[in-house]
């Protein structure tokens, strides 16, 4: 059954009962269309087009009528334009061949006398324009820009922003026309021509330079907008014309940012708009977050500044959860900015931590860590350790970490620092990260007049809960290396002290051993724990005995690594004295930067100045062409040691930690596309031609040394992707040309970063190397971090390539990005 109209079809279609019946109608249909379109059939083709769109929007076949259209758009009857661009902007895009025979076309009805043809015309323009039709028609957009009609100048607007997008070097044909569009008393117009210069500013400098003498302008728009009243035909919620208000902020923020007299010229108004904006209103909590990241982007006002962070500190009492999760997202930009005025609202942002939404106390616990400071980190370590007993699990590890360091870095006495620690393990003791368990036990070593009360609160807590592995293996640890103040001074409590026994501290750990929380980590901490307690003079030889017992029952067990600890300490026992001195209490272990952060372990606790930290604190290479011939190695010719490949020096400077394939190294070698000899040096290392020799040489020239070099600001490198990657150059006085950096990784959404591979390469006149990663998964609310050196000549500045892959949400991503933000001179002597 054919069917004559669009109205006979759709009905015809739903009356099917199947979707096998529908899909045969269809067929047939589109049959009998084909038929019709071979028989030119004129006064059809209307009506089988608007059947085929219909058919197309069902998601069938509908390509063949791509002619069809291009021939409804040559009749001179309107409504059969209409339907040809309709039909255009649907079956056809700007990749299509066909696409070429729409020009003439279009250029034709551009010049139409009907202005509503006209505007047919610049609508699918807008709408499917390719690089080359835009170089085409760009002089026809730029005449129609000024045309005297107010509906062809505002959708010619709009055309010419197609236009600056796909072919960005004719952004200077429409500079004229956009300065005189600003002027349009029409909103349409103005809408459209403040979204077209916005996209000029963002595209080219030049014309950014250029359209700064338009803030005035603007400014007396946007006062016009503020001041008007009760206007109908731009009202919304009693607020005129917000949209337009909205594009006018916007492009007052790309003008004044980085120039004060744009920004001053500003500043009475934005002040002006965010004190008389209503707030009770959706519309008008738009318009102040847009005045506020106006505000804070420009150069403006110190009291401007603090009335906008002010304003979004309001939003954080508002009811509606999309304002407040805005409000915590920009003060977690700010905070760097301001953090005093930030710190005014802190009470506010402590309770966001009690939201039902999860997004929203996960934004106010990052906002949390940024206002820790000297002065206030009891409080807000508090309330982080209250919202950590009942946080989700997914919270739990970025906070244990965020709480440790923070404590690490602004406790006021080593007391309180492990109070807060162990309070940690007590609660999110699943949750804990490695190098935060070995940072609070290298604490305790080192904090001897405190090791008595650690040791008692640890065997407290473990008689209490031997559920948390981070806190049974921090107690095992410590119960081990000090079973013998224990013993003596008893169980240090607030009140009185309690006597505890060597059979007490053997089984509490024994029960550890044996309880179904146990795994072989803590099994091996045990064997340990137990074996020294047997070697303390203050143990009885009963329970000496009970111990030599336990470590022969595990020298079967099937655990390879349990069973060879148990069956070498089992050894010892039969050495007498031999066996004290192995077994003797450990010295402090060596210090080192904390992993997670630039915090010095060995600067008093408490103290509010930044310690020096050098990462990379060995001895500084020769510089280029000073080493001894035969003696000097370039990075490249490490890595092909490592690899086992003696192949000649190349001259790519392209540096990562120690790789996993052969191919990564043709990989990292090729990403400057370089071939020639380099003439960079590197310590003048005999390099073994074993690969697990030649990494272990690579780790101790680059092993963290005890801090020496000032802490400098942190650069931003790469922000998209939900992952941020900022670098932290440091540098020493009596080593000039020699830059290190601390490139640190955090996630910039609610998804975690998995298979993290960070590269980087320097030019051929500089010199990289690298450590590795501190994991390659960055959790949410956690800081992975990687450590490089950067040798350069000396007055030099450092450039950086990186190449960044990772996964995201189920996604893959691969990106390269250029970074020279380094300030200059951070390889010149001081």
């Amino acid at each position: 059954m054919v069917y004559h109209n669009l109205k006979a079809l759709i009905k015809g279609i739903r009356a099917c009962k199947t979707v096998a019946d529908e899909r045969a109608l269809i067929q047939q249909e589109s049959a009998a269309i084909r038929a019709s379109f071979r028989e030119e059939d004129t006064f059809a083709r209307h009506n089988n087009i608007a059947k085929l769109l219909y058919i197309h929007m069902l998601g069938s076949p509908a390509h063949f009528g791509q002619i069809e259209c291009l021939k409804l758009v040559a009749s001179p009857r309107f409504s059969d334009k209409k339907l040809g661009y309709l039909g255009i902007m649907l079956l056809l895009d700007e990749n299509q061949e066909v696409l070429t025979l729409v020009t003439n076309s279009l250029k034709n009805d551009m010049n139409h006398s009907n202005m509503y043809a006209v505007g047919l015309a610049l609508c699918t323009f807008a709408n499917i324009a390719s690089e080359e039709m835009s170089r085409d028609l760009a002089n026809e957009i730029e005449k129609l820009l000024g045309s005297s009609n107010t509906y062809i100048r505002k959708k010619a607007a709009l055309c010419a922003l197609r236009v600056i997008k796909k072919v960005p070097d004719l952004a200077d044909h429409f500079t004229a026309k956009a300065k005189n569009l600003l002027t349009d008393r029409n909103h349409g117009v103005l809408l459209t021509s403040i979204t077209l210069v916005t996209e000029m500013c963002q595209t080219d400098a030049a014309v950014l330079e250029e359209f700064r003498n338009a803030v005035p302008l603007l400014v007396r728009n946007l006062k016009s907008l503020v001041t008007t009243g009760y206007s109908p035909e731009h009202d919304v919620s009693g607020i005129t014309d917000p949209f337009l208000q909205v594009k006018v902020l916007r492009l007052l923020r790309l003008l004044g940012r980085g120039d004060e007299k744009s920004s001053e010229t500003m500043n009475d108004i934005l002040a002006q708009v965010a004190t008389n904006t209503d707030s009770t209103k959706n519309v008008g909590n738009s318009i102040l977050y847009e005045t506020v990241l106006t505000v804070l982007e420009i150069e403006a006002d110190t009291g401007l500044r603090v009335m906008a962070i002010n304003i979004l500190g309001k939003f954080l009492s508002n009811r509606d959860n999309n304002i407040r999760y805005v409000a915590l997202n920009t003060l977690n930009k700010v905070v760097t900015i301001d953090t005093s005025a930030v710190q005014r609202h802190r009470n506010i942002i402590l309770d966001c931590l009690r939201d039902g939404d999860i997004s929203i106390r996960r934004r106010a616990l990052e906002l949390s860590y940024a206002l820790i400071n000297e002065s206030n980190v009891r409080i807000l370590i508090r309330e982080l350790l209250a919202f950590l007993e009942v946080a989700d699990d997914e919270f739990k590890l970025g906070m244990t970490t965020q709480i440790s360091l923070a404590a690490e870095r602004f406790a006021p006495n080593k007391r309180w620092h492990i109070d807060t620690v162990l309070r940690v393990l007590k609660l999110a003791g699943n949750f804990v990260r490695e190098e935060i368990l070995s940072a609070f036990i290298r604490l305790v070593a080192h904090t001897p007049e405190l090791q008595a009360y650690t040791a008692s609160k640890l065997y407290v807590a473990l008689q209490a809960d031997i559920s948390q592995e981070s806190l049974t293996l921090a107690a095992t640890w410590v119960i081990g290396e000090y079973s013998d103040i224990l013993l003596e001074g008893g169980i240090v409590d607030e009140d009185q002290p309690k006597q505890a026994t060597d059979k007490d501290i053997v089984d509490l750990l024994i029960s550890v051993m044996d309880s179904p929380y146990s795994n072989y980590l803590t099994r091996q901490f045990v064997v340990a724990a137990v074996t020294k307690i047997s070697s303390r003079h203050t143990t009885s030889p009963a329970q000496q005995s009970h111990i030599a017992e336990i470590l022969t029952k595990y020298t079967t067990s099937p655990e390879l690594e349990l069973q060879q600890r148990a069956v070498e300490f089992a050894s010892l026992f039969a050495l007498g004295e031999v066996r004290v001195g192995v077994l003797e209490r450990m010295p402090p272990p060596e210090l080192k930067a904390t992993v997670m952060d630039v915090v010095s372990e060995n600067k008093p606790v408490g103290s509010t100045k930044n310690q020096d930290v050098d990462l990379f604190n060995d001895e500084v290479p020769p510089a280029a062409g000073s080493a001894p011939n035969g003696q000097a190695a370039t990075n490249q010719e490490l890595i092909a040691e490592i690899f086992g490949n003696s192949s000649g020096p190349t001259a790519s400077a392209m540096s990562s930690p120690p790789p996993t394939h052969k191919s990564t190294v043709d990989d990292i070698l090729g990403l400057f596309g370089s071939s020639s000899p380099a003439t960079v040096s590197t310590p003048t290392q005999a390099l073994s031609s074993n690969p697990s020799s030649a990494f272990s040489l690579l780790q101790t020239q680059l092993s963290p040394q005890p801090p020496a070099a000032p802490r400098l600001t942190s650069y931003t490198a790469y922000d998209k992707n939900e992952l941020k990657v900022t670098l932290t150059p440091q540098t020493v006085a009596a080593r000039p040309g020699v830059v290190n950096i601390l490139a640190r990784f955090q996630t910039a959404g609610g998804n975690p970063v998995t298979g993290l591979n960070f590269q980087a390469a320097v030019p051929k006149s500089q010199q990289l190397q690298m450590l590795p990663m501190s994991s390659p998964d960055v959790n949410p609310g956690a800081t992975e971090t990687q450590q490089m050196r950067v040798v350069a000549p000396v007055g030099s500045n450092i450039r950086l390539r990186l190449r960044i892959s990772f996964s995201v949400a189920g996604r893959a991503v691969q990106d390269q990005v250029d970074f020279g933000g380094f300030p200059p001179g951070l390889t010149v002597a001081s």
